[in-house]
């Protein structure tokens, strides 16, 4: 192990990376509320600011996945179609099958300059987490209940709000609904085998009502579906306390763009289309088991400087008083300790010793 990884593996440094990302997000938090008067004067800057304020928090996530950790990205996708990434708005569909997935998502968006202002379909409760949550509640996140009478008719709300937002965006999509296991596949396939539809190997069934909202409320704004597999190399399932160890990884993403106009409008054709879609990920996966990579040809797009530029400044902003509060502590300690040396020293010295002995003996005249 080299000198830097063996300091990247450090627990002081772990320390370090979280005090910054929690206290550099809250205060972000509070500039996001003070956002909220400006919202009745100009919407579309409100907007603006938050995606830049929304960029400060997700990016520092970012440069710990490919600065700190060093991971590498290849990115699989058709020439004619890699100019497009980042100039116009899309869906994105993932696959979720790794803790550290939604990272990577974050990563695609930051590579092609949408990081700051792309969307997800989450659950309600993650709305009241401090930092992330309350980022996204003033990113316009749209949230669910995951209850589908409530949901249909809110989640439309919220994507119809989108209509005018002033700058390009991703919507991230997991149409599994839930991380894959082997007992939810299990499930997943029983579900299927119930309803007739074709088994799955590598994914769970997508759950077509959300996708079908999204699209629909997302048809005239959004351009085209981006349908994404992702895997990593070696067999390698990476964790985010790989990442914050410094770990290095290589991840390998499939991607190809649908215009929006191939999809079926009607709710039942459109479920049916998104199954297929799902069918023809399960063959991507095994393309990639068996041979290693992706069909097509290859690109890896360049890492902006941004998100470390972002999080080196969060750094020396906060760890700058962090270090003077230190050097109070340690002077104060350091005070302590020389009081009690000297103290102890005191102790010692040949006037402050037992008087015993002192006292003058009378001489015996005897």
């Amino acid at each position: 192990m080299g000198v830097l990884q063996l300091l990247k593996s450090q627990f002081l440094c772990h320390l370090i990376i979280c005090y910054v990302f929690v206290v550099s997000g809250l205060i972000i938090n509070l500039l996001q509320l003070c956002t909220l008067p400006l919202w009745l004067v100009s919407k579309q800057l409100a907007r603006r600011i938050n995606i830049r304020l929304a960029y400060c928090v997700s990016s520092q996530m970012v440069a710990a996945l490919e600065w700190w950790s060093g991971t590498e990205c290849t990115l699989y996708t058709d020439p004619k179609s890699y100019p497009l990434y980042g100039n116009e708005n899309a869906i994105v569909v993932l696959n979720h099958s790794f803790e550290i997935d939604f990272l990577c998502g974050w990563t695609f968006c930051d590579r092609f300059g949408v990081l700051g202002s792309s969307k997800v379909l989450a659950k309600k409760e993650l709305a009241y987490v401090p930092i992330i949550g309350w980022m996204w509640y003033f990113l316009e996140i749209v949230f669910c209940k995951r209850k589908w009478e409530e949901d249909r008719r809110t989640v439309a709300q919220s994507l119809q709000n989108l209509r005018d937002y002033p700058e390009n965006y991703w919507f991230l999509l997991y149409c599994e609904g839930t991380r894959f296991t082997p007992k939810k596949h299990q499930v997943s396939m029983q579900v299927a085998e119930s309803k007739g539809l074709p088994k799955l190997k590598y994914h769970l069934l997508p759950r077509t009502k959300g996708f079908w909202v999204t699209v629909q409320n997302l048809r005239g704004t959004a351009a085209a579906v981006y349908d994404s597999t992702l895997n990593f190399r070696n067999n390698e399932s990476p964790t985010l306390l790989g990442i914050l160890n410094g770990k290095k990884y290589h991840a390998d993403l499939y991607v190809r763009r649908i215009p929006l106009e191939m999809i079926p409008e009607d709710e039942a054709e459109c479920a049916a289309w998104l199954h297929k879609l799902y069918q023809e990920k399960d063959s991507f996966q095994e393309h990639y088991t068996q041979t290693g990579c992706f069909p097509g040809p290859t690109v890896s797009p360049p890492r902006r400087p941004w998100s470390l530029i972002n999080w080196l400044f969060w750094c020396c902003l906060l760890l700058y008083p962090l270090d003077n509060i230190l050097n109070v502590l340690s002077l104060t300690l350091s005070f302590t300790a020389s009081l009690g040396v000297r103290w102890m020293i005191g102790q010692t010295e040949i006037d402050k010793g037992s008087s015993y002995g002192n006292k003058e003996v009378p001489l015996n005249r005897n």
